[in-house]
């Protein structure tokens, strides 16, 4: 009788571990110069939602990355983009609505930040569709210093100072776009399409189509593992860290 109710427990707490949940949404993004996957943000439920349904809606599937500056970031998601000629300037396509902006102080635009594309409308909504991912560069305390002084009310807390200083980004584009996912795995695939030539409006000369996909809740559990054993800086792990040297800060 214990054995069987040994063999129970464990049949539970298995299917129990099985079932659970990965404790965020991840995004493949293929192309011909290699691919990457991308953690989206539970602190912007509007935009992780958003682009969860572009994706099971296939709205982004053979889109091009077509703005690309180098040492900046690489621009995709214009639905116009599918079939678009050659050397056609891109950039104006719409899926017909915008995501209202979801700015949060500890999500900024490190290298591999995945931030959405937006017009110059006052309330800083998002594109429906359109999304960068930040290759940006290095900054020096001077030149963080500099900004903040052209920027009032910007602040850049020392965490992310020093994440500017060595991993690099685009810091000057803080609270003005929403960013609302990092690169995870594969960030050399956004410095290979950084390094690819260019036509006047910054399009790759040789098209670059974009496949995107979720992954699958086994395939999600499986990453996080990985990246918590590989990394212990892992996201998983380094909100709560960053968070409380920013309060110490």
């Amino acid at each position: 009788m214990k054995k069987k109710l040994f063999t129970l427990l464990g049949c539970l707490l298995f299917s129990c571990a099985f079932a659970a949940k990965p404790k965020h949404q991840y995004v493949k993004i293929k192309t011909s110069l290699g691919e990457c996957i991308v953690m989206l943000y539970n602190e912007t439920p509007l935009h992780r939602d958003n682009f969860v349904r572009l994706v099971k809606k296939k709205v982004l599937e053979g889109t091009l990355f077509h703005r690309v500056i180098q040492n900046f970031m690489i621009q995709g998601g214009d639905p116009d983009s599918k079939k678009a000629a050659p050397d056609i300037l891109l950039g104006n396509g719409s899926v017909g609505y915008t995501v209202p902006a979801e700015f949060r102080d500890s999500l900024f635009h490190k290298k591999g930040a995945l931030a959405a594309a937006r017009d110059d409308n006052p309330e800083k909504a998002s594109s429906g569709s359109q999304f960068y991912l930040v290759q940006g560069k290095v900054f020096t305390d001077e030149q963080l210093d500099a900004l903040q002084q052209n920027r009032p009310g910007l602040v850049i807390p020392r965490w992310q100072r020093e994440v500017y200083k060595t991993l690099g980004g685009a810091p000057h584009l803080d609270r003005n776009y929403t960013v609302f996912g990092e690169i995870v795995s594969g960030l050399d695939m956004v410095d290979r399409i950084a390094a690819q030539e260019k036509d006047g409006n910054y399009r790759p000369r040789q098209d670059i189509n974009m496949s995107v996909s979720l992954l699958k809740r086994r395939e999600a559990r499986k990453l996080e593992k990985q990246l918590q054993l590989q990394n212990p800086q892992h996201p998983e792990n380094r909100y709560s860290l960053l968070n409380q040297l920013n309060r110490k800060l």
